[in-house]
């Protein structure tokens, strides 16, 4: 048979962890290849179901992660104005020594 606990435990103690979410604050960011974006949305509609509270999907105009908007980042890659660096984008100037701006 189960014991009895009454007030064991009762004070003192988290009872686990929690984050502090602003409204309108960035929960999950997501980067996919644009023909997987409608199975990327379908499951983050799923995973809200999990958080409470209301909470949006939004696709975003810009490349990756980068700041870069779509278009704007591919003309800039194909003139060699940037450069993929990890899962964001290096701006190349064009100022500076010419072996740096040469590589």
């Amino acid at each position: 048979d189960r014991l009895q606990t009454g007030m064991r435990g009762a004070y003192g103690k988290p009872g686990g962890l929690v984050a502090r979410v602003r409204i309108g604050q960035t929960m999950l960011s997501v980067r996919t290849k644009p023909q997987f974006t409608k199975f990327a949305v379908e499951a983050l509609r799923r995973a809200k179901m999990k958080f409470p509270g209301r909470q949006n999907i939004y696709e975003s105009q810009n490349w990756g992660f980068t700041r870069y908007k779509k278009e704007q980042y591919v003309e800039m890659r194909r003139s060699g104005k940037v450069k993929p660096d990890g899962n964001g984008a290096k701006y190349v100037s064009g100022h500076g020594p010419l072996s740096a701006i040469l590589k």
